[in-house]
């Protein structure tokens, strides 16, 4: 455990969990807001503690190589027709899917 965390000292504070809570429309109690803004310290005093290691002997192997990623032929293949696509729609509009309204006029 981070040496700050494990002092009881937050290395966030409840303000900047407000803030965060607030950009990712949370609404957190009070309580709450406490025993985040300890576990988020927590998790970004790991971080920090990851980032005091010697990486410089270790090869950059931990992501994966896309320019060998076996790819298939993009080429056109047979699928459903508009018809048997539109066949098991429990309601069919305008010749394609009609689907209920969520925004109201």
């Amino acid at each position: 455990m981070p040496a700050d965390a494990a002092k009881g000292q937050s290395l966030l504070s409840e303000e900047e969990v407000r803030n965060v809570a607030k950009l990712a429309r949370l609404d957190l109690r009070a309580d709450e807001i406490v025993r985040m803004a300890g576990e988020l310290s927590a998790i970004v005093g790991y971080v920090q503690k990851l980032g005091e290691l010697d990486t410089t002997d270790v090869p950059p192997t931990a992501h994966v190589r896309l320019a060998r990623a076996p790819l298939r032929d993009d080429a056109p293949r047979p699928c459903l027709s508009h018809d048997d696509a539109l066949a098991e729609a429990p309601r069919v509009a305008h010749d394609g899917f009609a689907v209920p309204a969520f925004v109201d006029d």
